[in-house]
């Protein structure tokens, strides 16, 4: 549909430069819009004689007031064309790209998948770690940075097992390649707390329940773990340098990262799959 377009617009183009440049295709179209023009006004010339005696049984104010738009619209008939054709054309062309479905608020990253990961993604079946203990979720400096974040799901067996796969490969990677360890802070979300996280407002999340990967099991919020504790603001330059090389271990394993969306989400990635968000 999209190379449709492009070509109309293509033929629209061609056409106005032939009658800038050409004086013979000047002539030529405007013998061809005399021509329909003619025929035009015969047919509301006919139109209005048929009108006329129709009318007959009318008031003659409302008998006027039809021989007026009649003739006002035999005079200006280009003009109403055109009109037409302006109001015509942009939901007709919206109607044709209705099918391409789009998320608010995310921004395409069709980045190339490092292939060398991706053939140890098929291959090799990585295992999570062990669940760090609870009380390093609730501490005074984790819940500043995210509210009730004690009660969120860290549970690795309820996410999906491929982005499960390609999110402990970008651990393995943090720790391997940059001597980051990191912890999911959150993973599967209930559609019930989704609810309540967005009635927070547009700091904490932007969508509700079966609006966000979190539902399916496609996304997971991260952090940095260092000297027993868990660290998740961005202002630690050691933490916004762990995010920055995380976003690019993540793009390059096949997942979505959140530092790159209009409302920046350093820990967050997901998987994005067809047919799971609908609008």
């Amino acid at each position: 549909m999209f190379f449709l377009i492009v070509g109309l617009y293509f033929l629209l183009a061609c056409f106005a430069a032939w009658l800038l440049l050409f004086p013979a295709g000047r002539e030529v179209f405007t013998a061809t819009i005399a021509s329909v023009g003619a025929l035009i006004g015969q047919r509301f010339s006919r139109l209005e004689q048929n009108a006329t005696e129709k009318s007959l049984t009318l008031g003659s104010a409302t008998r006027t007031k039809f021989h007026q738009a009649i003739r006002a619209v035999k005079r200006h008939y280009l003009v109403c064309i055109v009109a037409f054709a302006t109001i015509a054309i942009p939901p007709l062309v919206a109607l044709m790209l209705s099918h391409q479905n789009t998320l608010d608020g995310y921004e395409s990253t069709d980045r190339e998948v490092n292939m060398q990961i991706a053939e140890l993604l098929k291959g090799e079946q990585l295992v999570a770690p062990a669940p760090l203990p609870p009380a390093i979720f609730s501490t005074q400096e984790v819940l500043l940075e995210r509210p009730m974040l004690s009660s969120a799901s860290r549970n690795w067996e309820l996410l999906n097992s491929d982005f499960k796969q390609r999110l402990l490969m970008a651990f393995k990677i943090m720790k391997e390649k940059h001597g980051y360890d990191m912890a999911i802070i959150e993973g599967y979300r209930s559609p019930e707390r989704q609810n309540m996280l967005a009635k927070l407002g547009g700091n904490v999340t932007n969508a509700s329940a079966f609006q966000s990967y979190h539902q399916y099991g496609l996304a997971a919020d991260c952090a940095f773990f260092r000297d027993g504790k868990l660290v998740i603001s961005e202002k630690d330059p050691w933490a916004m340098k762990g995010y920055e090389l995380f976003g690019e271990v993540a793009e390059s394993v096949g997942l979505t990262w959140g530092g790159r969306w209009k409302m920046m989400d350093f820990g967050h990635t997901e998987l994005h799959l067809p047919n799971v968000l609908k609008k």
